[in-house]
C-alpha cells in the first residue's frame, strides 16, 4: 500500500472484542493464563504488549523493514544496539553524532572493554585511517547533529559489508519519510523517537528496525532480558502520531527551505548549515539519498548558523519569542537551541574545535507554524546584533 496509508493502518487493526478503530492502550503488567505455559502469546508487560507490538508494526513498515523493536529513549535503543558487541570489538561513529551518544560510547562502554574512534565518515579515507581488524561496527548519523553533514549510505554500507562489519544509522534527522536506510544497505536503523516520529515534545522513546533475522533474534532477546521497554500509553501516543507523519515532515520541510533560503541571504550571519542551499557540499548527494517514499527530495526541518561568538548567540537568542529555547527537536512546534552550551556541552571542547563546533553556532529545530511568522521571530532576534 502507499506510505501515507501504512501510516495510518500499517499494524492497526480494529480490536477484536470490542471494534474499538483505535489500538487500545493495553495498560497491564501481566496476562491471564488458560494453563501453565498456555496462553494467548502474552505472558508478562516487559516481554510484551499488544499496544507496542502495533506501534513496533508500525514503523516496521515506515523504515520499509521486517522487525522493529520499540524502547524507552533514543538512548536506551543505542544502547541495545551496543550489546551487540563484546569487549574488544571496536566501533567507528560519525565525529559530528549526538553528544549523548559519544559520551555513551566513550564513557559507559569503554569501561567495559568496548573500543571507539570518531571519524568524518562523509569521506572514505577517513574510515580506512581508523579501521581495525577488531572493527565490527560502523554508527553513522546523516545529517549530522548540528553541523548538518552528510554520508553516503550506498557507499559507507559497501564499505562495511566489504569488511563483515555492520553499518548502523540513526535516522532521527530525516525520519522513515525522507530517508530509509535500509532500502540503501544499512543493517540497523535506529531513531530517537521523541523527534520527528512522535513530533509533539509529549513522549520520550526509541526504536530500532532491521531486516536481518539474526540481529532482530537477539535485539528480541536484548529488549526483554534488559527490560528498557516503552509503556504502552507512550507507545500509544506514538503510534497515534505516525499517522500524522507524511503530512508533519511534508510542512516541516516546506517551512526550513523557506527559511534557510532567508537566513542565506542575511550578512550579519557567517554560515548557514542547510542540506537544501544549493551551496551546501552534499547538496547533490541530499537530493539523492533524502527521498519521500515517492522519489521527491526533502531536506528535513533543522538548520544550524555560525554567529561571531557566544555572546552574540546570547544577544540573538534574547531576541526570540515564537521559537522556544530548548533541547530537543522534531515537533510540531518550532525549537532554537545554542548546541554548546545545550546539546554538546558533554562534548570535550577540544573535540568541539575539532569538528568544527564553534561557540557562536545556533540550531533550528523547525516546526509547522506560518512560515512568515517564524521569519519574523527570526529577524527580532537578528535585531538584536
Amino acid at each position: 500500500m502507499g506510505y501515507q496509508t501504512d501510516a495510518v493502518h500499517a499494524g492497526q487493526h480494529p480490536d477484536e472484542t470490542t471494534g474499538a478503530v483505535i489500538v487500545p492502550i493495553f495498560q497491564t503488567a501481566t496476562y491471564a493464563q488458560e494453563a501453565p505455559a498456555v496462553h494467548k502469546g502474552y505472558e508478562y508487560g516487559r516481554t510484551g504488549n499488544p499496544t507496542r507490538l502495533a506501534l513496533e508494526k508500525n514503523l516496521a513498515a515506515l523504515e520499509r523493514g521486517q522487525f522493529a523493536y520499540a524502547f524507552s529513549s533514543g538512548m536506551a535503543a543505542t544502547s541495545t544496539i551496543s550489546q551487540l558487541l563484546k569487549a574488544g570489538d571496536h566501533v567507528v561513529c560519525t565525529a559530528n553524532v549526538y553528544g549523548g551518544t559519544a559520551r555513551y560510547f566513550r564513557q559507559v562502554m569503554g569501561p567495559f572493554g568496548l573500543q571507539f574512534d570518531l571519524a568524518d565518515t562523509s569521506q572514505l579515507a577517513n574510515l580506512e585511517r581508523v579501521w581495525r581488524q577488531e572493527t565490527k561496527m560502523l554508527f553513522v548519523e546523516t545529517p549530522t547533529n548540528p553541523l548538518l553533514i552528510i554520508s553516503d549510505l550506498r557507499a559507507l554500507a559497501k564499505f562495511c559489508h566489504d569488511r563483515q562489519a555492520l553499518l548502523v544509522v540513526d535516522n532521527t534527522f530525516m525520519s522513515p519519510y525522507f530517508q530509509r536506510p535500509l532500502e540503501l544497505g544499512a543493517d540497523i536503523v535506529v531513531h530517537s523517537t521523541t523527534k520527528f516520529i512522535n513530533g509533539h515534545s509529549d513522549v520520550v522513546g526509541g526504536i530500532i528496525v532491521t531486516n536481518r533475522a539474526e540481529i532482530a533474534e537477539r535485539l528480541a532477546f536484548l529488549q526483554n532480558a534488559v527490560g528498557a521497554v516503552p509503556s504502552p500509553f507512550d507507545c500509544w501516543l506514538v503510534l497515534r502520531a505516525t499517522k500524522t507523519l507524511p503530512l508533519r515532515m511534508r510542512q516541516i520541510n516546506a517551512n526550513a527551505i523557506t527559511i534557510a533560503e532567508f537566513l542565506s541571504r542575511e550578512k550579519r550571519l557567517q554560515k548557514v548549515y542547510y542540506p537544501g542551499l544549493k551551496n551546501h557540499p552534499q547538496h547533490d548527494l541530499a537530493r539523492r539519498q533524502q527521498l519521500d517514499p515517492y522519489g521527491q527530495p526533502g531536506f528535513g526541518g533543522m538548520i544550524s548558523f555560525d554567529l561571531p561568538d557566544f555572546d552574540s548567540a546570547k544577544r540573538f537568542l534574547t531576541g526570540i519569542k515564537l521559537f522556544t529555547l530548548a533541547e530537543s527537536l522534531g515537533g510540531v512546534e518550532s525549537l532554537i537551541c545554542h548546541p554548546t552550551s545545550m546539546t554538546h556541552a558533554s562534548v570535550p571542547p577540544a573535540e568541539r574545535r575539532r569538528i568544527g563546533l564553534s561557540d557562536g553556532l545556533v540550531r533550528l529545530a523547525v516546526g509547522i507554524e506560518d512560515v512568515e511568522d517564524l521569519i519574523a521571530d527570526l529577524q527580532e532576534g537578528l535585531a538584536k546584533l
